[in-house]
């Protein structure tokens, strides 16, 4: 086949559904016999995976790639940026962390031009695998204080010479401001690569929108190729703050409550995702300490500050609302950052995250852990417990923690991981409530209904489900047909 024009999907603003819109495009041109892949120059994300090979990426490619049926690659999204203070955030290149940035350093720093010309590195490499990409922008277009510094955005479109299509969210207000201010900002140069705009989050009848979609047209001089539908029944990953805002945070009556710690410097939220699905339960997340005491099982997720989150415990009450759990036998889990904060002590003696050495943790559980500058990333093949069948999930964490005479969670490769103690167990492993075994194990003593709920297979029907949604409501075939003009 030959090489087809890249497509980049950008917004009018951030959180206007970019990211789930090229997850679907990427399964549309699967499903038409292409060979798609994802490509995000720079990623702002909480969340985050790990590849085969060892190297993390932002996890809204992960789920892209997942979608194009290929392996992730850190080519994908060659600049992580992970939260991990105020206003501070590590600065993963190619899978790998280079150091800590303030936000004012990285935006208004002098290095960008370096990171640009790694990405673009990254975009070239990854096109002569794929064909074609596409490419996924941040935030808005139009941030003129920022445009001359931007490496994700027009500039990234033009180093890859790609059809950019401007993606808006109606649901939003003021989309014909957003969608006609986007454009007007706009250089010439940049003006020539917009081939359409897409309507994104509509709700109710879509032929009301036939008079507003000529009006947009007539303003901006460019087409709109689509107006999609709000769709709550489509479930996609999402990776960013804006959707744990959407997160239940309070108990219900009838359902096994279980509650995710809010902390400050959450990380690897998704962990939860299949806790979420199940009918038996009901996941929220919280930082009440009422409600937190409440709930009957308790998680301590992952953390991108895990001394500071843990001071926050203490100062919150959280702490001390654990501790009693604890003592009244009911479960507690840990996971990555939490289940370093459940030993006895946690060490910083390189100031990895702070200037504080050393802190008690809660106590719980045996163990000792010391932050280290090398990150740990690797996907791996487990046993959890007593059970013999083997699952997957992945570790991304900067610490080593010793163990005082070890009960294993779980075997990797015939050796120990994780700690359990009575009711309360942790483990560096994400992703490993992602299995019915370990689900059907936490929920046994709270309800005799078992279920088949397969996440894999649930995913793959979403990503056919929004696939379709998006055959139906954007005019994929000049989509297409751009696609093929000669590069």
């Amino acid at each position: 086949m030959k090489k087809l024009r890249p497509i980049m999907f950008v917004g009018t603003g951030s959180d206007v559904g970019k990211s789930i819109l090229v997850t679907g495009i990427c399964r549309v041109l699967k499903q038409k016999g292409y060979a798609p892949a994802p490509f995000k120059a720079q990623n702002m994300s909480l969340n985050s995976f790990v590849t085969p090979d060892g190297l993390e990426i932002g996890r809204a490619q992960a789920v892209q790639a997942e979608a194009c049926k290929i392996d992730c690659a850190t080519d994908m999204n060659p600049i992580l940026l992970k939260p991990s203070g105020a206003n501070k955030s590590q600065v993963v290149l190619h899978g790998k962390p280079i150091g800590n940035q303030t936000i004012k350093e990285y935006f208004l720093g002098n290095n960008k031009q370096h990171l640009f010309e790694e990405a673009k590195t990254a975009f070239f490499r990854l096109q002569e695998k794929y064909n074609p990409i596409v490419l996924e922008g941040a935030g808005s277009i139009s941030e003129l204080n920022l445009k001359h510094r931007d490496i994700v955005n027009m500039r990234m479109a033009q180093a890859a010479d790609a059809d950019v299509y401007l993606v808006a969210d109606i649901d939003k207000g003021g989309v014909f401001a957003s969608v006609y201010g986007s454009i007007a900002l706009l250089e010439p140069w940049e003006k020539k690569l917009l081939k359409g705009v897409i309507i994104n989050k509509f709700r109710g009848d879509i032929s009301l929108f036939e008079d507003g979609k000529k009006r947009l047209e007539k303003l901006t001089g460019i087409p709109v190729l689509g107006v999609v539908p709000f769709a709550n029944d489509i479930y996609i990953e999402e990776e960013d703050s804006v959707a744990l805002q959407k997160k239940e945070k309070t108990i219900v009556n009838g359902l096994v409550n279980i509650v995710v710690v809010l902390l400050p410097y959450i990380s690897n939220y998704t962990d939860f995702n299949v806790l979420e699905k199940d009918s038996r339960t009901h996941l929220f997340y919280s930082n009440d300490p009422k409600s937190i005491s409440e709930a009957d099982i308790i998680i301590l997720p992952g953390s991108k500050s895990t001394i500071q989150d843990l001071i926050f415990l203490r100062e919150k009450g959280i702490a001390k609302v654990i501790l009693e759990a604890h003592k009244s036998q009911k479960n507690i889990i840990g996971i990555c950052g939490g289940y370093q904060m459940l030993g006895k002590m946690i060490e910083d003696p390189l100031g990895v995250e702070s200037d504080i050495k050393t802190l008690p943790g809660l106590g719980i559980l045996p163990i000792t852990t010391q932050l280290t500058s090398e990150k740990t990333t690797i996907q791996c093949n487990f046993t959890f417990k007593e059970y013999q069948k083997t699952i997957s999930g992945y570790e991304i964490h900067m610490g080593e923690t010793m163990v005082e005479d070890h009960q294993p969670l779980n075997y990797i490769d015939g050796q120990p991981e994780g700690y359990i103690l009575d009711n309360c167990w942790g483990t560096y492993i994400h992703g490993i409530l992602d299995h019915a075994i370990v689900i059907e194990d936490l929920l046994q003593n709270f309800t005799n209904t078992k279920t088949s709920f397969d996440y894999k297979a649930y995913k793959e029907e979403n990503y056919d489900k929004l696939a379709s949604l998006l055959e139906k409501n954007v005019d994929i075939d000049s989509i297409i047909s751009e696609m093929h003009i000669t590069i």
